[in-house]
C-alpha cells in the first residue's frame, strides 16, 4: 500500500513517470522505501529546500502510523 502511495505521488509529480520506481526493503522494525525517478526529475521529487520530499514524507507517516512500524523514504540518485 505505501509502495502505491509514494509511487502514485511521484508520477503525478515528474515528467517521466515511466521511470519511477519504488523498491521496498523490509526490515524487523521498519521500512525502507527506495525512490527513483530520472535524473532530471530529481528536482521536481525533492522540491525546493526538500518541502516536496518532506511532504511525502509525513504522508507516508501518517499512512503507516496504525501499524507502528517505522517507515523511511529515501529519494536515490
Amino acid at each position: 500500500m505505501e509502495k502505491d502511495l509514494i509511487e502514485y505521488i511521484a508520477k503525478s509529480l515528474v515528467d517521466d513517470p515511466g521511470q519511477v520506481t519504488v523498491n521496498v526493503v523490509e526490515g524487523e522494525k521498519s521500512t525502507i522505501l527506495e525512490l527513483r525517478v530520472a535524473a532530471d526529475d530529481i528536482g521536481k521529487v525533492i522540491g525546493k529546500h526538500g518541502r516536496i520530499a518532506k511532504a511525502m514524507r509525513t504522508v507516508l507517516q501518517a499512512s503507516t502510523a496504525k501499524t507502528g512500524k517505522h517507515t523511511v523514504l529515501e529519494i536515490l540518485d
